[in-house]
């Protein structure tokens, strides 16, 4: 015994350490297993709040340069459309066609104001000669805009140059006559044109990082406001022992957090009661087991080998005891197995026939009255073998109760709120009003009803297999005396794929 309860708490703490490797995280699971949930969330927000702030802005600076550029093409277009059409035109001096290459752009430029970002340009003789008033005119004599003029004197078109004031576009309009080759050159100064946006780009990006360090700041008060249950969860589950199971989570609000808090709580509420019962029923087995030891031993202790009928009488004793204890372990592997939900098979059963089954197996039982108090034509969703050896234990334990020639009677009905109750009528001594709560407890053979065979298990097995119908299991008194054991079933289950009828 010592050796075999040696390896059965060795084999646990195995199971236990092992658990325990399995459950605990490791610090090299992943690269985020040292950064808090809520450092995760805020950073999650901040990021994507970032990237939406940084998407806007390069939407619109992608939309207003895409503006921008056709407005300086416009402006271009415009300004030799009209040097064409002016081109085309008579000499207001002399009212005849020019002829004269410096007339024709000195008059286009007295008559054309440039916008802001733009200058122009009159090239002839191989320089600059006349430009517009621009803060750019410094530019319009350097020897980067002569050449790029230069060479497309004769062609014209247009360039794109990186100057001392930014991006410059040069168009070149060429323009001549017998005796000179000239020019009017359009200069757009896009490091202007592109100002404004600039500017409103700053003044977003600023309102940008103010409104990240904002929301950012939010979420970080949000994410610790939302997480704290969880953090108390956390500091519950560290304070819970194995010796104390009854602390409890505060539920506030009314969110997921709440509804994981409330499930939690009742997790740990069914492991208390498991626990408490599981200790109550070591106890109770220990307690129980202890006898039949002690007798074994003592008989062993004192049994002199040398008489043969003592060594019989002995042995024939201790077989007895042995008996005792295989049942009682039987019974406990019983009652330990209806926990199991795999250990119940439910099936659509025909109350009426079933019930008349059950009564001949009773009377096998002893020689009493045997009758069918109520039967009803009704289909049950129950584990027939299940709730038969429930019966048939109600009724063992109403013969034990009754004498020769006692009546004890079986029934079924159905209540209106599709409650199903089967019960064993008995016209025994009946169950003393403090007893009616403890007579399905485990080993309460000593406690009631003067019952002072078996082991105060089968009653409990009765209780055991009604639960796991999702029923109860009572016991009231018996018109005329005795006592009525009841059992209260759902007449279905909800996971049930069979219309009661």
């Amino acid at each position: 015994m010592t050796t075999g309860a040696t390896t059965t708490e060795t084999t646990t703490a195995d199971a236990v350490t092992t658990a325990r490797t399995t459950t605990e995280p490791s610090a090299h699971a992943g690269g985020l297993s040292g950064i808090s949930v809520r450092t995760r969330l805020i950073t999650v927000v901040a990021l994507l709040t970032g990237l939406a702030l940084a998407a806007a802005g390069g939407l619109v600076y992608a939309l207003e340069s895409a503006r921008i550029e056709d407005q300086v093409r416009a402006q271009v277009e415009q300004e030799v459309e009209e040097f064409r059409n002016l081109q085309q035109g008579l000499d207001p001096d002399t009212g005849r066609p020019f002829t004269s290459v410096a007339t024709l752009i000195e008059l286009f430029l007295r008559r054309n104001v440039p916008d802001d970002n733009e200058a122009l340009v009159g090239f002839w003789d191989g320089r600059a000669r006349v430009s517009s008033e621009s803060p750019h005119a410094p530019y319009t004599t350097s020897a980067q805009l002569t050449r790029v003029v230069t060479a497309r004197l004769e062609n014209g078109g247009t360039e794109r140059l990186d100057s001392s004031f930014g991006d410059v576009v040069v168009t070149v309009v060429p323009v001549s006559n017998a005796e000179t080759a000239g020019a009017l050159v359009v200069l757009n100064f896009m490091q202007d044109a592109y100002g404004e946006l600039y500017q409103v780009l700053r003044t977003y990006f600023i309102v940008s990082a103010l409104l990240l360090l904002i929301v950012t700041g939010v979420a970080a008060w949000q994410a610790g406001r939302l997480l704290a249950p969880l953090r108390t969860l956390r500091e519950t589950a560290q304070e819970i022992s194995e010796t104390d199971l009854s602390r409890r989570i505060t539920e506030t609000g009314n969110d997921d957090i709440t509804a994981l808090t409330r499930t939690v709580n009742a997790m740990l509420e069914r492991l208390e009661r498991a626990f408490t019962g599981q200790r109550q029923f070591l106890d109770d087995a220990g307690h129980e087991l202890k006898t039949p030891l002690t007798v074994l031993q003592g008989h062993l202790e004192l049994m002199d080998t040398s008489d043969a009928t003592e060594v019989d009488a002995t042995r024939e004793l201790l077989l007895d005891e042995v008996d005792r204890m295989s049942r009682l372990v039987n019974e406990l592997i019983m009652l330990a197995k209806t926990d199991r939900p795999d250990f119940f098979q439910f099936e659509p059963v025909d109350l009426a026939p079933y019930l008349d089954t059950v009564l001949e197996k009773c009377r096998a039982l002893g020689p009493r009255e045997w009758v069918l108090d109520e039967a009803v034509a009704q289909t049950a969703v129950i584990d027939q073998q299940r709730i038969t050896q429930a019966l048939l234990q109600l009724a063992q334990n109403a013969v034990k109760h009754t004498d020769a020639g006692d009546e004890i009677g079986l029934g079924a009905r159905v209540d209106p709120d599709r409650e199903l109750r089967l019960w064993v009528r008995d016209t025994g001594p009946g169950v003393a009003d403090d007893a009616k709560t403890q007579i399905f407890d485990r080993f309460s053979r000593d406690r009631v009803r003067d019952d002072d065979e078996g082991f105060g298990l089968g009653l409990s097995i009765v209780a055991a297999i009604a639960r796991a119908h999702g029923g109860t299991a009572r016991v009231d008194d018996a018109p005329g005396g005795g006592a009525v054991f009841t059992l209260v079933l759902p007449l279905s289950r909800k996971d049930d794929t069979w219309p009661a009828s």
